[in-house]
């Protein structure tokens, strides 16, 4: 992996994250089913990836495909949660309850056949993104709590998610061999299916022609901008967890997300933040650097130590004995 690479793929994961959850916000306001809402974005993935990215399709095997189908009923219920939680609450709740995130994929991780070390640093950054949440939540309106459940339920599809992802996707725990393109075929061909069935079972399909009809021009764009979007992070998302850990790919969540909160004040015409709730986005979003920057010097010299581990006792030929 070259810096670049990962400053592109990371980046991009970035844009179209923030994209999201706008147009999201749009859509679900425009369209209130959100089974219906999902499943035609999914299916707008398949299309894309079907017609742009045939050739860059790759399945190892049938094994490999069932292997990373263990993830599609994560992704499929991080999907549909953020929708719910974007339909009964603002963005900030939902951006907010995210800074937990880290903690519980961190404890997790350290269950990996090649486990996360931790740094007092990483745990001092940890500490810092709680205290910057409770902070930002301890003045947030009681109006706003409403969906927290959703809420609370796409923070644990989020974070098996994103941990399942790394240990199928990262080389130095059991890959899959698929290719991007087929991951993102498969996450959302699956899904799709696995939403018709609930929006069937809870009586969306009967009420989608009448929804969609009855959409004016800026719903009909708001919901093809999401599904729009939705193609570049279902790519960009594997391709950023391929790159980074989950708990770092999390901490960038929580991080990149804080930005919606002004964006939702400033732009859409929210309820203004009150002063808990500016320094805590200050003190979670310095915080999640921080931890970015603590787990990257840590890697860095774990990389350095497995190195020395791989270097023989005795070099060839000169039958010099390496001091450990």
């Amino acid at each position: 992996m070259t810096r670049s690479e990962a400053v592109i793929g990371v980046g991009s994961w970035i844009a179209c994250s923030i994209g999201m959850l706008l147009f999201n916000k749009l859509a679900v306001t425009a369209l209130p089913l959100a089974c219906t809402l999902v499943a035609m974005q999914m299916a707008f993935c398949v299309i894309a990836m079907l017609v742009f990215c045939w050739q860059s399709l790759h399945v190892g095997s049938m094994h490999d495909v069932l292997r990373w189908c263990l993830v599609v009923p994560l992704y499929t219920g991080m999907l549909l949660t953020s929708i719910l939680a974007l339909k009964h609450a603002p963005m900030t709740l939902v951006v907010t309850f995210r800074g937990l995130s880290p903690l519980l994929s961190l404890c997790i991780e350290r269950f990996y056949p090649e486990p996360i070390h931790v740094s007092p640093a990483m745990l001092a950054s940890i500490g810092a993104m709680l205290l910057g949440t409770a902070f930002y939540v301890s003045e947030m309106p009681s109006t706003d709590w409403f969906g927290v459940h959703w809420a609370v339920a796409n923070i644990f599809f989020a974070v098996g998610d994103r941990l399942l992802q790394r240990l199928l996707l990262a080389k130095d725990q059991c890959p899959v061999d698929m290719s991007k393109t087929a991951i993102t075929l498969v996450n959302n061909l699956a899904g799709g299916l696995l939403l018709i069935v609930a929006a069937w079972l809870h009586g969306e399909l009967s009420e989608a022609r009448f929804a969609l009809t009855g959409m004016d021009v800026w719903g009909g764009m708001a919901v093809a901008s999401s599904c729009i979007v939705g193609v570049g992070i279902s790519y960009t998302g594997i391709w950023a967890q391929s790159l980074i850990s989950a708990t770092s790919f999390l901490v960038l969540v929580n991080a990149n997300k804080f930005v919606i909160i002004f964006l939702e004040v400033l732009a859409m015409h929210k309820a203004p933040l009150g002063p808990r709730q500016i320094i805590g986005a200050v003190i979670t979003i310095a915080a999640g650097a921080a931890y970015g920057k603590a787990r990257e010097l840590l890697e860095l010299q774990q990389s350095k130590t497995r190195d020395n581990e791989r270097q023989p006792l005795v070099k060839d030929g000169s039958q010099t004995v390496k001091i450990v």
